[in-house]
Parts: structure tokens; sequence; C-alpha cells
């Protein structure tokens, strides 16, 4: 189980040396105890490797409820509540889905944290290195910079797709959560987690004449085949639609 942890910051040149293995004493112990926050990405990753409907997947794996910073739609990964709050995909072997595995997992004991310039749209990374008290991955392996870790672990798509979040947060954060009606955080949670349901949303007569929708040059069939798409859509009609809330 977790237990105290070490939070060092790190420059995007700092380096450390980490190894996850079967071979460590700690093996699958970071995964119970969970409280595993999911992002759009991590969602659509997760329903497809998984071969399920995103609603299928949300109700099956997930629990939804409100951010106490925007009043929004935020989505967990549901624990098994009988075996030490474990993550519903670890095995004795490992993760079962560590291909689609969530960015959070992905880049442990990395963390990251983003902020976006709002007059240039410029990104600025910042990094830490969580050390737990369990946690035996750091007593061998090769060194990484930050940057060599997430090249590794695959977590460059799942960062540029995430980033796009922080924009729509900072949104949100300027309004009053009571300016969110249902139907908006309905919108919101089709829009940035099931997007099987945002798929036959964006097919209705209503949606194609919407003006945000016309703004953002939509087109149907861009998106037929290509999911990933569609959720970066989806976000940045999300922000349109807050944006709007914003000057009401």
């Amino acid at each position: 189980m977790k237990t105290e942890e070490e939070i060092t910051a790190l420059s995007a040149t700092d380096k450390f040396c980490f190894l996850c293995s079967k071979e460590n004493r700690c093996f699958n112990q970071c995964c119970a105890n969970l409280n595993q926050l999911l992002t759009p990405y991590d969602i659509l990753r997760l329903k497809n490797a998984l071969n399920m409907n995103s609603g299928d997947f949300l109700k099956k794996y997930c629990v939804q409820y409100n951010g106490q910073e925007t009043g929004l739609p935020v989505v967990s990964l549901k624990p098994d509540y009988k075996n030490e709050l474990s993550c519903p995909f670890v095995s004795d072997s490992g993760c079962k889905v560590y291909k689609d595995r969530p960015a959070s997992c992905r880049l442990y004991p990395l963390a990251r944290m983003a902020s976006r310039n709002r007059e240039t749209g410029k990104i600025t990374e910042y990094f830490a290195l969580i050390k737990e008290e369990h946690c035996k991955g750091f007593e061998r392996g090769k060194e990484y910079t930050p940057q060599d870790w997430i090249k590794e672990q695959g977590a460059e798509e799942y960062n540029r797709i995430n980033d796009e979040m922080i924009e729509i947060i900072g949104i949100a954060r300027g309004i009053e959560p009571a300016a969110f009606e249902d139907s908006i955080k309905k919108i919101f949670a089709m829009a940035c987690y099931d997007i099987d349901m945002f798929k036959k949303f964006i097919s209705e007569d209503d949606f194609k004449n919407n003006e945000i929708a016309k703004s953002l040059g939509y087109k149907e069939e861009i998106f037929k085949d290509n999911e990933t798409a569609l959720l970066l859509f989806g976000l940045e009609y999300i922000k349109g639609v807050l944006l709007r809330i914003g000057k009401a």
C-alpha cells in the first residue's frame, strides 16, 4: 500500500534513475489505494483497448462528480473496494491495459504540470519526482531527463491532448459555478468523456446549424473514422460554449 511520499522539483535537464519491473519487491503496490483521475484522452484509449462503448466504460469503471474548482464534471477510475482499493485493471502479472494506461500511470514516478500563456498560447512545463516509501524502482535503472522519460513511456501524445484541457479549466475558473446549468454540464461530460454519445450528438441537424460548430469549421465527415480528431473538436467546442457563458 502507498505510504509516505517525497516530492522533489526537477528542471528539464535534471536526471533520475528508475526501473519498474516484476523483479521489484514493490511490484503492483502503486496500483492499490487508488485515487485516479482520468482525462478525456485516457478514457478514449481505455475504452478502445477494452473494445467498449464509452458510455458502457463510464458506467462500469468510473465515478463522475462535479469538481470543486469549477463545478464541472470530473471522472475518476472506480477502485476495487474489496481489494485494498486496487485498480480494476491490475493483475498478478501487472497492468492488463498497459499499452493504453492513463497518463499519470504512464509518467510515474514523474509528475508533470503545465501552464498556458494566455497571450501567446505557449505551454510551459514543470516537473517533479515522486518518491514513495514503498517504491524500489529508484534502486536501479538507467538515467533519464524528464523529456527522455516522457518519450520512452509514450506520453507525448497524451500530454499534447491533455494540455488542451488547461485552457478549458482556465476559462471555467473565471465563471461562477452557479452559471453552469445541468444542460451545460451534460454537454461538457459528453464532449470530454462520452465520445460515442458525442458522435451521435454532432450528427443531429440542430448541431450542424450551431453557431459555435460553424465557427469551428465543423464537417461531420472529418470525424467519421478519427476519434482523436473528434475529441479535439469536442474540446474546442466546449471552449466556445464556456467563452459564451463567460460573456453572458
